[in-house]
Order: C-alpha cells, then sequence, then structure tokens
C-alpha cells in the first residue's frame, strides 16, 4: 500500500468564529456568493453600485456598514474597461481608486489561478467580482460536470475563506422557467451547493423600470427581505424592502399588491375604533387574516405611522394624514 495520507481534526482544537458580513444577510465575508439572474436584467448594474459606495467607504443601506472605503478587485470578461466598466462606475460616483483588475492581457484568468490570492492580499480586496461564472471557469473544464465544478468553486471557496474576502460570483440563469429555481443556474447544481449565499436579479413584470432582487438561498442566517432597486435612464436608485415572491419575479407575474392593501384596510378598520392599537392586537389580527408582519411594517412605514411605549406595551398611532 502507499502512503497513508488520513488526516484527522479534533474539533477541540478548531477556535470556533462568528460569521462576519460585507452585506448582512446577504454577502458574507470569507464565503462564496452567487447572483444569478437572466442576461440584460439588472445583475451588473446591480454589483457595480455595490462597488462603487463601498468603494467610498458607504453602503446601500443600514445593513452595509464598511468602517472605511474598501479595495475591490473586479473581473469581467463580457464588458471593455475603458469604454464600459470605468464609465459605469464614474456614472455610479465610485472611487476608482479602490478598484482594481487583475490583467488578463497575457494570459485569461481561471477560478484556480493563484493570482486571484495573490491580488486579494495585495490589495488587502474584501470584495472580489467575477462576471460571469462560465468566463473563468478555464478552456478545459466542462461547469456542467459536477465533479469538475465541486472541484473548482471548493478551491474558489478555500481562497475566499483562507483571506477573509467576500467572492462574488455573477451567473446567467438559463430558460428552464418551470424548473426549481436552484437549478435555473448555468451549469452544475455544484455551483449552487457550494456558494453560502445565493441572489436571484429580475425585472418587475408591468414595471419596465423596477428590478427585484430575492436571496433564494442562505447557509447561515435567515433569508433576508427582498429589495428593490430602479434604473432610470441607465441611472441606479435603490428603493429597499419590496413585496414579490420567487415565483412572480422567475415566472414574470406582476406582484401581487393584495396583502398590503388588506393590511392598510386592516390598520384603517382599527382606526375606527381608536387613534392607538396596541401592537400585540394587531398582530393578532394580522395573523388571522394571513397578512405577514414583514408586510405590515412595511405598510407602516409607507403610512409614516408612529410608535410609542405605555407601561411595557408598544403601540402604534393611527392618527396618519394617510387615514
Amino acid at each position: 500500500m502507499g502512503e497513508n495520507n488520513l488526516k484527522i481534526i479534533n474539533l477541540s482544537e478548531v477556535e470556533a468564529k462568528e460569521i462576519s458580513w460585507l452585506w448582512y444577510p446577504f454577502i458574507p465575508y470569507g464565503k462564496l456568493t452567487i447572483i444569478q439572474g437572466d442576461p440584460g436584467e439588472g445583475k451588473t448594474t446591480l454589483v457595480l453600485n455595490i462597488a462603487a459606495v463601498l468603494s467610498k467607504g458607504q453602503g446601500l443601506d443600514g445593513y452595509m456598514k464598511p468602517k472605511e472605503p474598501l479595495n475591490i478587485i473586479y473581473q469581467t470578461a463580457e464588458d471593455g474597461l475603458a469604454d464600459t466598466v470605468k464609465p459605469r462606475l464614474e456614472k455610479a460616483q465610485a472611487d476608482c481608486n479602490h478598484i482594481f483588475v487583475i490583467d488578463e492581457t497575457d494570459e485569461s484568468l481561471s477560478m484556480l489561478d493563484e493570482r486571484i490570492e495573490q491580488a486579494i492580499l495585495e490589495k488587502n480586496a474584501k470584495l472580489m467580482i467575477l462576471d460571469p461564472i462560465q468566463a473563468y471557469l478555464g478552456a478545459k473544464m466542462d461547469m456542467n460536470r459536477a465533479n469538475e465544478a465541486r472541484d473548482m468553486t471548493k478551491h474558489l471557496g478555500q481562497v475566499a475563506e483562507r483571506t477573509g474576502c467576500a467572492i462574488v460570483l455573477i451567473g446567467h440563469t438559463n430558460k428552464n422557467a418551470g424548473g426549481k429555481v436552484a437549478y435555473r443556474g448555468m451549469g452544475s447544481i455544484d455551483f449552487f451547493a457550494v456558494a453560502r449565499s445565493v441572489l436571484l436579479v429580475g425585472r418587475v413584470k408591468g414595471q419596465e423600470n423596477r428590478r427585484a432582487m430575492i436571496q433564494i438561498k442562505n447557509n447561515l442566517a435567515e433569508r433576508g427581505h427582498a429589495k428593490s432597486f430602479v434604473l432610470t435612464d441607465g441611472v441606479f436608485s435603490w428603493e429597499g424592502d419590496y413585496v414579490i415572491t420567487e415565483d412572480e419575479l422567475i415566472g414574470g407575474f406582476a406582484p401581487k399588491s393584495g396583502k398590503q392593501e388588506e393590511a392598510k384596510d386592516l390598520l384603517v378598520s382599527l382606526r375606527s375604533v381608536g387613534k392607538e392599537a396596541a401592537v400585540s392586537q394587531i398582530q393578532e389580527k394580522s395573523k388571522e387574516k394571513g397578512i405577514s408582519w414583514r408586510t405590515m411594517e412595511l405598510v407602516k412605514k409607507e403610512l409614516e405611522i408612529k410608535s410609542k411605549k405605555v407601561n411595557n406595551a408598544w403601540y402604534w398611532i393611527l392618527d396618519s394624514k394617510y387615514f
């Protein structure tokens, strides 16, 4: 028999550590994240704008909170740096002093390339983007073969783990509209399996300029609420929480606003009883009607309803100008 390569790890010797987040709960540090969607639906625009705000030490919302401007490596095989990527970053008001690209003039980059880890370490990059996945597989790799896909993504995941960098892969979805969300990503399901977070981006039916982002996988925390952004003449505007389901986004169905309308009707009915309603009562009534608490909170925000605490109980003040 050959040399025994068995290695055993005793978990008592492993130091436990908490997950840290670039953007909670969507993009973890030290892990792989996939952002997928149909071509032209806003994936790259979203990622470029994330890179832009992070390059200035800012965030899209209160859960993306860099303490300082972050260094970012952005690799793209689909767009020219000078005529497309740089102008789009400038339009997003990025600080390009913090955004870097590995030069592929002499040799194309692949996920197994040692230059990825070298560049992350040299630039102390906190975010690396590969756009799209299939462009960085290497000439001989078949992304539909599970063992090859697993080995490649496992390697890249280990790079993320060692460096603490958040690595984001951009993927195009296929046209298998009837299949499960997980299987609509291009290539082997192993890409989806290795990623700790998977985000789906798409156009909202009936709203030409609106895009939605839904988290369809999260191994590290509860899934985040759906988000929305608007593209008007190429200008990106982040809007935050949005009510839409995976089926509505993937199937091209117009999102149902019915639950939000039901939530408003519920508050109107409570307003007819008094100008204040206990949160416990609102929760009970909304549960009876099958309205999620998240939807109630969205309507509360929309209607600019204030809260107050009386004797350890919270109340919503229903004297909003909208009633």
